[in-house]
């Protein structure tokens, strides 16, 4: 399974068990009394990914502004991306979950995917080193479709200009677990509703709305 992996992500580790750890989920670790699984690699590889992010779009973008580069990067950088990015590797597959975790979707949760992926970054630089994970980061961004667009504030200047009035966010559904709840928001000035969105939180959540209401709009 791991050398699946490798073959996939095109990168072979002199020390196969850090991926095997990046691949250890809490739970399952528990479920079979296992010291060790991906937390603190999920760690180390969420501040890899933040920096050599920075980098690329830094040098990637000499015009842009520092607002303009900290959206595209939180972009980027965003559960959402990662678990696009997880599924297009098929990291489902090969991570180690619970059985209950498994009961429940546990391998297409946008959550174990995403802390994965920063795992499996932490793990490439724990096994050759900076270089070789920035590398490993800069061909997943190559790959991302990068729209700097702030959706609220677009939305807001295009219902201030036609309506005089600015667009309200309200939820209007939470579903899940505390630890991983998915937000409904629908955006709407007075009575009617312009657009709906889904998030992990609610800011995502606002933003997808607004998306979704800009879209029709305009």
């Amino acid at each position: 399974m791991l050398n699946e992996l490798e073959k996939k992500i095109k990168i072979k580790f002199r020390n196969p068990k850090l991926l095997d750890i990046a691949l250890t989920h809490k739970s399952f670790a528990i479920e079979n009394n296992l010291n060790e699984f991906n937390e603190r690699m999920e760690f180390l590889g969420d501040s890899i990914l933040s920096t050599a992010t920075a980098v690329y779009l830094y040098l990637k973008y000499p015009t842009y502004d520092e607002g303009k580069l900290s959206k595209i990067k939180s972009s980027l950088v965003s559960r959402t991306t990662l678990q696009e990015i997880a599924k297009k590797l098929k990291l489902g597959k090969f991570v180690k979950i619970s059985k209950s975790e498994e009961s429940t979707g546990g391998r297409e949760k946008e959550s174990i995917l995403a802390n994965t992926m920063e795992a499996v970054i932490g793990a490439i630089f724990l096994d050759a080193g900076y270089k070789k994970a920035e590398k490993f980061i800069q061909g997943l961004l190559s790959n991302q479709k990068i729209n700097p667009s702030d959706f609220k504030s677009e939305l807001q200047e295009v219902i201030q200009s036609k309506h005089k009035t600015i667009p309200v966010y309200t939820v209007i559904e939470e579903t899940g677990p505390d630890h991983d709840k998915i937000f409904k928001i629908a955006v709407s000035i007075g009575k009617k509703q312009l657009g709906v969105g889904f998030g992990k939180s609610k800011k995502e959540a606002e933003q997808n709305a607004a998306k979704n209401a800009f879209e029709k709009t305009r």
